[in-house]
Formats: structure tokens, sequence, C-alpha cells
């Protein structure tokens, strides 16, 4: 079982070693991550026709190989798809991102997107994420918000359910390429208040509230984006982000892309039949 392990805050994370060697006991760890952060990336690739990727051996402990990408975490998923390291993966783990990614957050998360490009290629995938203490559970966490942080507990959780979905597709099981996202709230596991099922919300914890232009200094008309917080809200209790609230571990299936036929766009398509008459 050869299992890929990606992330979208770089190959220096915590998170990332400290879960890589979490998955050694389910089969051969290979660490393929960006050179830098990359949070926010989704699914991106970058723009391969004016960038020049490098790739960098190097050294994590307790991994047997290890290696850095100059792009995105879709992009280090799609070179391996292709074969530029070595046998195809049966497997894409992708984490521990610091603050969960719940709710609409899931459209942007690069961690999210390792594993939805993953899928593209038939490789089934599992999204590792974990709240950050002292700032609802949406999004990423700050440096100075990731001392103390529980990255044990969410290794812990993701073993216990990689343990079973190696099991599921080394038994040919998995006829469909799973994308799995996983929350683990921050607290140590005999903490935990078990786990469930969970839809994906519609709102955040905590909103955005605005976006202000702010004239940059020395430089006309350039300015810098300002945004402020608004106040935190209760989410539903079926939700992603309002069971990890809750002290619960949340555990969501992602669907892939389809085709949704509308009824209410009819205006609009009598245009395009008009154009074409």
């Amino acid at each position: 079982m050869r299992i890929l392990l990606t992330n979208d805050d770089g190959i220096d994370s915590i998170g990332l070693h400290v879960l890589a060697r979490a998955m050694r006991p389910h089969g051969e760890v290979v660490i393929i991550a960006p050179d830098r952060e990359f949070s926010g990336a989704g699914a991106a690739l970058g723009a391969l026709h004016l960038m020049v990727p490098e790739v960098c051996k190097r050294h994590v402990e307790g991994i047997d190989e290890a290696w850095s990408v100059s792009g995105p975490p879709a992009l280090c998923v799609m070179f391996a798809r292709l074969g530029a390291f070595g046998e195809p993966f049966d497997l894409i783990v992708s984490g521990i991102n610091p603050g969960a990614n719940v709710g609409r957050s899931v459209y942007h998360s690069g961690t999210v997107g390792a594993c939805l490009s993953g899928r593209n290629g038939g490789i089934p995938g599992v999204a590792v994420s974990q709240a950050v203490t002292g700032f609802g559970i949406e999004g990423q966490g700050w440096d100075e918000m990731l001392i103390g942080q529980k990255w044990e507990t969410a290794a812990t959780v993701a073993s216990a359910y990689v343990g079973g979905m190696v099991q599921e597709i080394a038994a040919g099981r998995l006829v469909d390429a799973a994308v799995v996202n996983i929350n683990v709230p921050n607290c140590e596991v005999d903490e935990l208040k078990g786990w469930s099922h969970a839809r994906v919300g519609m709102e955040p914890p905590r909103k955005m509230a605005n976006a202000v232009l702010v004239p940059k200094e020395g430089h006309e008309d350039a300015f810098i984006v300002k945004m402020a917080w608004g106040d935190a809200v209760e989410l539903p209790g079926d939700t992603d982000g309002g069971l990890v609230e809750a002290g619960t571990v949340a555990v969501s299936y992602l669907t892939r892309l389809e085709e949704y036929a509308r009824t209410d766009l009819g205006a609009a398509e009598a245009g395009l039949s008009a154009l074409f008459a």
C-alpha cells in the first residue's frame, strides 16, 4: 500500500510530519508537499506555462522518502499521478491543517483540494484538519495560535480511520475514489466526545465582516486591503463546524462534481437558442 502525504502548509509543517509518522503502520509513506505555504489554494495547479516547477529531496524524521515541490498541493498530487515519484499511489492523506476546514472553506482549502485532485486520477483521499483553540473552527491558524496544538490527537483519529480504509482498498471493496474530510477538535484524545457523520455547513463560525481599501503609503493609486472579522456564531449541531465546536470529530464524504439539471434559467437558455437561430 503506497500512501502519498501532502498538505498546503508546506514541507516543514509540524502537522504534516506528525501525520506522516502516524501513517507508517498502514503502508509505504512518501511525502510530496509544497516547498512553502499554499493555504487557500484549493485544487489549483498554478500557471504551468509560466512556472518551472522544481522538485527537491528533503529529510523528514521517521520517513524514508520526502520531496518538496515549488507549487500547490494539487500539483504535487498531479505529478505523483503522472508517475514522477515511481509506482502508483493507493491513497492520498493530506494535513494536518491547523484550522478546521468546514462549511464553505472546503471550496478554498488546499488540504481538501489535494484529495479532490487525486480523485481525478481515481485515487481516494483523506483530508485531516484540526480546530485552532481561540479562533472558532474555520480557516488557517496563525503561528501564535498553534502553541499547545494537540497534533497527536488529530493524527490518532486519522490513523484509526485510515487503518480501516486501507483494509477496504486492499479487499477491493472501495469501488469509487472517495474523498473524506475529517475535522478534529483541538483537545486530548480522551476528551473527544466521539465522532459523527456531518453535513457540510453553509455558514462559517465567524464571517469576514468587511474589506476596506487603505491607501498604500508612498504609492499613488495603490491600496492594501484590511479585513475585519465578525462575531462568532453558533452553528447547527449536525454540521461539520457545529460538531467540532461541540467537541466531536466530524467526518464528511465529499461528492464529485456532477451535471445538475435546472428549470429556472429558461430565459438564459432562450437567449442562447436565439443566438444560434
